[in-house]
Order: C-alpha cells, then structure tokens, then sequence
C-alpha cells in the first residue's frame, strides 16, 4: 500500500470507502449494518464532553518546578526536600465566567491551577491571579456564579443581576475594585502572578504547623491592558492569551514564576486583627513577608488540546504529606466540590486520564470499576480491605496533623474586630497610583450604569465606605447625586 496508513474503525477493522454509506440499492435506505457510518456517527454524537461550569475557555502547558531554597524546616514535602529537585508539572490557566468559546481579552479574573506530578502522588494548587475572592462561604458560590452569567430569561448578562448579589455582599468589595483595576485585565497569560488566595497548613516533619498562602510571581514582570487596549486585542485576536503563550513556547521563549510562600505560625492566627481564614483578605507583607520556594518553568507545549487540557482535573483536596487544608470556609467546600464536578464531567475514573494520572508514584488503592477503567482494574487483587490476601495496609505514619476542634454547632458569620472596607481603602489609597484610580471609575462606570438606579445607589454606598473619594467619583461619572446613595 505504498507505505500509507490503512483507515479503520474504532475496532480495528479496515474501512473501505469513507465516502459513502452503506444502502440498500443506490437510492435505498442507509442499512443500520453499516458499522463505520455508525460508529463514526455515535463517536461524533459524544465527542464533547460536559463544559466546566466555571474556568471553561483555558490553555496549558507542561513545565518543571525547581527548588532553590531550602524549606525544609516548614514542610515534609518530599517534592521541596532538596535544593535543585525537580518536579514535572502541568499548569492550566483560565478566564472565570465565560463559556468554552468566549473570548479571553476580557475582564476577568484568570485561574492559575498546577498540577505537580509528585513521588508522593499528585499535589493540586487550585488558584488564581487575584490574592482574593469575591466570597468567603461556599453556600454563596452557585448564586454568585449564576449572578455572573446569563440572565435566565434573556441569555444576556445582566448589570442588574451582577451589582445586585454585589450590593448584598460587602465581602467581595477588594475583588471588585481589583477586578476593575487594569489588574483585571492582564496582558496575557505570561505576564501576571498568580495566587493560592486560600490558606493552607504546612506541617514538618516534628509534626510543627504553619499557616501558608502562595504567590507565583512572574518573571517577566506585570503586565496589563487598558480598557482601550483590551478593545483594540478583542478585534485583533480574541485569543490572544492563548496563543501567546503557545507561541512563546513554541519559540522556546519559556515563562517562569517564582514561588514564594507567606509563613504564619499556627498560633498567630488565634489573635491576628482579622481572620486570616477569610480568603477576602489578605496579609501584610510587613508582617509575613514572602519566602523563597523555588522556579516554576513552562518549557512544553500540550499535544493535544483536548487530552491534555481539556481533560485536566484539578482538585484542592489533592495533598502530599506535608501539606494540608486549612479550615478556610471556602476551602473546604471547594475539596468536595472540585472532585465531584470531575466525576460528573469526565466520569469517576477521571484520575486514570493520563494528564491527570499520579504516574510518579504507586496507586494502591481498593477504588475499582465504573466506566473508562483503563489501568488493568487492580486485576486480581482483593477489593475489599482489611484483607489476609495481601493488599495494601495503611500506614499511621502519614497521619495528618492532630487539630482540637470545638464550638457550638450553627451557620456562624465572620466576624471581624475590622470591616470589609479597610482592605479596599488601602488600595485605593495607597497602592494605587492616580492614574490607576483614573482607570478604575473608567472601568466600573461603564457596567455600574448600566444597572437599575437603586442597585446603583446601593453599590455606590459600598464605595463611598471605602472612601469618600472613591464614591463620589464614581457616582459622578455615572450621573447619580452622592446623596441618593443609600449611605
């Protein structure tokens, strides 16, 4: 056949004309016999699997992650045991609110989710490229995304519903006036930081426990679009964050982070002026500056798109010893939610997809059958444990740090000696040059005017409690009195 790829069906089986179905005379019905019609037909019927619900439009790419500072004293982490120790990685970066096809110039937050292929098993960060976010209790999440996307009765996104569920939450104030900034609008993939925002335990190997949060600092420094500049790139190229970093990539211009890490002993957190638990706030450098981790490299660009990234599951309840959840209210919903999504969208064994397999380090485990059962099933191994049969054993020495919990049962509230406000104000005030200022009230005019006008007066309240100056101005630019907010 000089030398040609003989076409088959799934099975196996030759194809010998890919042109035309199988009918019954030339002009007759197609014959349900017909197995490479229906075989390619039922493929195509089932080849796109679920969207995610949130983070759908994304891109990926392999990298490496290299330690160079000696951590040791925080953390057992086999994987950041050793100065120079590499370990392989798959990074996915993501707009938030919009759907698989939507462009990725626009104002959003980004995710920022690795996966480290560990000795130990995989270890998932699950982040984005905001310190912060916009709620701090999990039962708020579906009404907040659904206060995001589409209007159930027009399709549209709606200004009305997004400030109303705003207005109501107090709490997402220093995410809004981040998103708003030229912060929300980065220029690309390669050119932000990204950002645990949750809080974590790390735990030594005497059993000492720290409190953790992430910070993935760009090494090719912070870089990001205009309002005007978004606008021209969304005519130009709508995937620009896309396909630059595929180019760069493939360029061999590879982007790298350095990771750093902010350290609390656990019993600072008792008695800290806030609750650093709450993942709208975030904590003082002066106070816990940012410790050295190591580099994180991206030098591979995937494949196949959708094998490797839309096929890729991320999951914050993936640990390695050494590292563990804190009680960040958010957190914990997130480490049974994130699996479960993935159950549901690439089925249960969604672990044995190998972007997402643990291949570093030995499975033993008693989790069998379910559809796309690839790896063998554990063959003839008992599945049920204890056993005589030799399966595998626990091992308390993997133990998770001991943790007194106590209080009285109900749906508690934070409660904070400071308020929502003070945070936002340092922005404004202080980190924020005037032009970025300038820019903000620019920015959040345009969608806050949109919206009906007590939603507007009560938004506008919100800003004016953050400073005066910040709701005048946007009250102005938006034609609304300060007065008529409901201050």
């Amino acid at each position: 056949m000089d030398g040609k790829k003989t076409l088959t069906t799934s099975n196996g089986h030759p194809v010998d004309n890919n042109q035309n179905s199988m009918t019954a005379g030339p002009r007759g019905p197609i014959l349900l016999q017909d197995f490479t019609l229906i075989d390619k037909l039922a493929h195509f019927d089932r080849e796109r699997i679920p969207e995610r619900v949130v983070h759908a439009k994304g891109s990926g790419a392999h990298g490496v992650l290299e330690v160079t500072e000696d951590v040791t004293m925080f953390t057992k982490a086999a994987f950041l045991n050793k100065i120079g120790k590499k370990t392989p990685l798959f990074l996915r970066f993501s707009t938030v609110a919009g759907e698989r096809g939507a462009a990725d110039t626009v104002r959003d937050p980004r995710g920022f989710a690795i996966k480290f292929y560990t000795e130990e098993g995989n270890y998932d960060m699950v982040g984005n490229n905001t310190p912060v976010f916009f709620i701090n209790d999990p039962i708020k999440f579906p009404d907040f995304l659904h206060s995001q996307k589409r209007n159930p009765a027009t399709n549209l996104t709606d200004p009305n519903m997004i400030f109303d569920f705003w207005q109501h939450t107090p709490e997402a104030l220093h995410q809004i006036t981040i998103l708003f900034s030229d912060r929300g609008t980065p220029y690309g993939y390669r050119f932000m930081n990204g950002y645990s925002s949750h809080t974590f335990k790390w735990v030594n190997d005497k059993g000492d426990v720290h409190f953790v949060k992430y910070h993935f600092k760009t090494d090719q420094g912070i870089k990001n679009f205009t309002a005007a500049e978004l606008d021209q790139m969304s005519l130009k190229d709508k995937d620009f964050s896309t396909s630059d970093l595929y180019n760069a990539i493939a360029a061999k211009n590879f982007p790298s982070w350095t990771w750093h890490v902010q350290i609390m002993p656990e019993k600072d957190a008792e008695n800290y002026r806030f609750d650093v638990l709450d993942i709208t706030k975030v904590w003082p450098h002066s106070d816990y500056p940012l410790v050295k981790v190591g580099k994180m490299t991206l030098n591979r660009n995937p494949e196949n798109y959708h094998a490797e990234v839309e096929q890729s599951a991320f999951s914050p309840s993936h640990f390695v010893p050494g590292i563990e959840p804190s009680n960040d209210k958010m957190l914990q919903g997130r480490l049974f939610s994130y699996p479960d999504t993935h159950r549901y969208r690439l089925g249960k064994n969604y672990e044995q997809i190998p972007i997402n397999c643990p291949y570093r380090a030995r499975v033993h485990t008693y989790l069998r059958d379910g559809a796309a059962t690839v790896n063998g099933n554990h063959g003839g191994q008992p599945n049920y444990e204890p056993n005589t049969m030799g399966g595998p054993v626990q091992d308390e020495k993997f133990a998770w740090a001991k943790e007194n919990v106590s209080g009285q049962v109900g749906r508690h509230v934070y409660s904070h000696p400071n308020t929502y406000y003070e945070q936002p104000r340092t922005l404004w005030q202080k980190v924020f040059t005037e032009t970025d200022r300038e820019h903000l009230i620019s920015n959040l005019s345009g969608p806050l005017s949109g919206a009906r006008r007590d939603i507007q007066e009560g938004m506008l309240a919100h800003f004016y409690k953050i400073d005066p100056d910040y709701g005048t101005r946007l009250a102005k630019a938006i034609g609304v009195p300060i007065n008529k907010a409901k201050l």
